[in-house]
């Protein structure tokens, strides 16, 4: 009989913070060595577990884009949220769409520019295809009190109303054992999803919706509300910035072809990047003032660094995470084993 591991984060409190869920996140070259599908591991991880869980698989070998539109390494494949055991079948499981490389792609995304650059040769996915979901928007898998969202990377124990933010990026560092960050998602986080890119199949929209320099939420000074209060495990930042920084160097100009967050403002402006201030708008604005992030503070002169200084000072550099502790991976989470 074969074996299957992954890293399991119960429910519970984990260093302080709620995790609301159980969390399995899966390597697909562990399925395949354990001649499964996704769905079946998906099943034989499920019964193993009597409360909600949320569980994806990733392809640690294709690529992907942040919500800000930066472009990384490994991405979730297939998704999925049970409940004692169970896996609705209607809504409890969901497949990423592969975005096949494309001249006029690229001309509708610019910030694919990095694609070829960076990650030649590499199969890209995103979000579903709308087609091969029921529930019209949200993309979301749902089994009894478990929800799995955003394309992974927000789950949520329904009857609690509780939640919990999983960045591709930190998923990333679960997987490869590297370190993450633990702690409260803030004001600053809350404002920066929303700064999103307008992508066919996207993480959380699935049509093209708001352009660069954008914001989605349209809060105001209340978009710092929004998350601010909910436990994330997110990279560590030296890894953020790393990929930011590929972002940049491979043409992409902060508020024109890459989403304006503050991450990728913090980061673009100690380079000396190019930030098309113009293109952001007045209610993008608004919203990065409430946390700091003004116009004067964007075009203040600083002192350019190089990115090995970035990538080294990148816990000073970028901010967001409210009582965040830095944690080497198998210290915090634990690898667990199933016969199959």
């Amino acid at each position: 009989m074969a074996k299957l591991k992954y890293k399991m984060i119960p429910e519970g409190i984990l260093e302080g913070k709620l995790i609301p869920l159980n969390i399995a996140i899966i390597d697909y070259k562990d399925v395949k060595a354990a001649n499964v599908t996704p769905k079946q591991a998906f099943e034989a991880i499920a019964k193993t577990i009597d409360g909600p869980v949320g569980m994806n698989i990733f392809d640690m070998d294709a690529v992907t884009t942040t919500s800000d539109g930066v472009m990384v390494e490994g991405t979730v494949r297939f998704m999925s949220a049970a409940d004692k055991g169970k896996i609705n079948p209607d809504f409890g499981y969901l497949e990423m769409a592969e975005m096949p490389y494309s001249e006029e792609l690229v001309k509708e995304e610019p910030h694919l520019i990095q694609w070829q650059k960076n990650y030649a040769g590499r199969k890209l996915f995103r979000g579903p295809d709308p087609a091969t979901k029921i529930i019209p928007v949200h993309n979301v898998c749902i089994t009894g009190r478990a929800s799995n969202n955003n394309s992974a990377t927000e789950m949520m124990n329904i009857l609690t109303m509780e939640e919990i933010l999983l960045p591709i990026l930190g998923q990333q560092q679960i997987l490869k054992n590297g370190k993450v960050i633990l702690g409260m998602t803030g004001g600053i986080i809350s404002v920066g999803i929303g700064m999103i890119m307008p992508e066919k199949f996207g993480r959380i929209f699935p049509t093209r919706q708001f352009p660069a320099g954008e914001t989605a939420h349209g809060s105001g000074i209340y978009a710092q509300t929004l998350k601010a209060e909910i436990p994330c495990i997110v990279a560590d930042k030296a890894i953020l910035a790393e990929n930011i920084i590929k972002c940049i160097e491979a043409g992409c100009v902060p508020g024109k072809t890459v989403g304006a967050s503050p991450a990728v403002l913090s980061v673009a402006r100690r380079l000396g990047a190019d930030i098309d201030t113009g293109n952001i708008t007045e209610r993008a604005y608004e919203e990065l003032a409430s946390v700091g992030f003004t116009k004067e503070w964007i075009t203040e002169k600083v002192d350019k660094l190089t990115p090995e200084e970035i990538i080294a000072n990148a816990d000073d550099i970028i901010p967001g995470v409210v009582e965040g502790t830095k944690y080497n991976v198998p210290d915090l989470i634990k690898e667990t084993e199933i016969e199959i």
